[in-house]
C-alpha cells in the first residue's frame, strides 16, 4: 500500500497543464526549474523568441509544433484571452516550503510575503502576482484548496511573473499566519474598515500582508491573527478599490521604503 501511495504522488506531481501567452510561455522557457513538455509556436511566434531572446537557445530540447494561429485559437476560447502565438504544456514546479524558505533567509529582517486569504479570481490573483514581483515581494502564501493552480488565465494576467517568484501553497492560513508570527513576522491585515492608513505605518522587519476575498473581505479568525489592521485611504466618492489594485498600491509603497 505504502508504495501505490508513493508511486500515486509522484505520478501527480508529473501532472501537465496548458499556459498561453508570450510572456507566460517565454517566462517558462527561461525557468530551468520548469519542465517544458511541448510547445505549440506559430512560424511568426518561433521567429520572435530567436530574435528577442536568441542569445538564451530557449527552444534547445524542446518538442516544438507548428500551428496556426487558428489551430491554437482552441486553448483560449473559454479564458477568452488571446495566445499572440505562444501554447506550452508544462509541469508543475516543485512545492515551495516556508519552513526551508526562511532557513535559506535567516539572515534576511526584512522579509515581505504576501498572504491571499480566500482570493479565487485567477484575473486577480495573476494581477496580484504581477504587481509583487515588480515591486519586489518576497513570496506569495496562498491556500491551495482554492488555488487556481493550472488557470491559464492566472497565468496569461501574471505575464510571466508566476515563474520569478516563490508561491507557498498551504493547507491553512491561519495555522500558517501562526508560525509565522513565531518567527517575528508581523501580520497587517488589510480591511476597508480599518480606521488606521497603512501609509501611516513604519514598515519595517519581516511582514506578512494579508489580503481577504473578493467578496467579503477578512474573516474573523484571519483578523483576529493580524497584529494591524489597515485601510488604504481614496476619494470618499469611491467605495473600494479591486483587490489587486489595492495590492499594488500597498506593494509598491512598501519598496518604496526599502532602506
Amino acid at each position: 500500500m505504502l508504495f501505490i501511495k508513493v508511486k500515486l504522488k509522484n505520478f501527480m506531481k508529473k501532472s501537465t497543464f496548458y499556459i498561453v501567452g508570450k510572456h507566460a510561455v517565454i517566462e517558462a522557457l527561461k525557468n530551468p526549474n520548469r519542465k517544458v513538455v511541448r510547445l505549440f509556436l506559430t512560424e511568426g511566434s518561433k521567429k520572435l523568441i530567436h530574435k528577442e531572446n536568441g542569445h538564451l537557445n530557449l527552444l534547445k530540447n524542446i518538442k516544438i509544433f507548428f500551428k496556426s494561429k487558428k489551430e491554437l485559437d482552441k486553448y483560449c476560447f473559454k479564458d477568452n484571452i488571446t495566445h499572440q502565438g505562444f501554447v506550452a504544456e508544462i509541469e508543475h514546479l516543485e512545492d515551495n516550503k516556508i519552513k526551508n524558505f526562511l532557513a535559506e533567509n535567516y539572515n534576511n529582517n526584512s522579509i515581505n510575503l504576501v498572504a491571499l486569504d480566500e482570493v479565487t479570481d485567477p484575473r486577480n490573483i495573476g494581477s496580484i502576482i504581477r504587481s509583487a514581483v515588480s515591486f519586489n515581494m518576497d513570496g506569495i502564501i496562498v491556500k491551495e484548496r482554492s488555488f487556481p493552480a493550472e488557470s491559464r488565465l492566472l497565468f496569461k494576467s501574471a505575464s510571466g511573473c508566476t515563474e520569478l517568484i516563490k508561491i507557498f501553497l498551504v493547507s491553512n492560513i491561519n495555522t500558517t499566519l501562526k508560525y509565522l508570527k513565531s518567527k517575528n513576522f508581523w501580520v497587517s491585515g488589510f480591511d476597508g474598515k480599518a480606521n488606521k492608513d497603512f501609509t501611516e505605518h513604519k514598515w519595517k522587519g519581516n511582514n506578512v500582508l494579508l489580503f481577504g476575498s473578493e467578496g467579503y473581505g477578512l474573516n474573523y479568525q484571519t483578523k483576529k491573527n493580524s497584529d494591524f489592521l489597515f485601510k488604504i485611504n481614496i476619494n470618499k466618492k469611491v467605495e473600494s478599490l479591486n483587490i489587486a489594485n489595492s495590492a499594488s498600491v500597498v506593494f509598491h509603497y512598501i519598496n518604496s521604503k526599502k532602506e
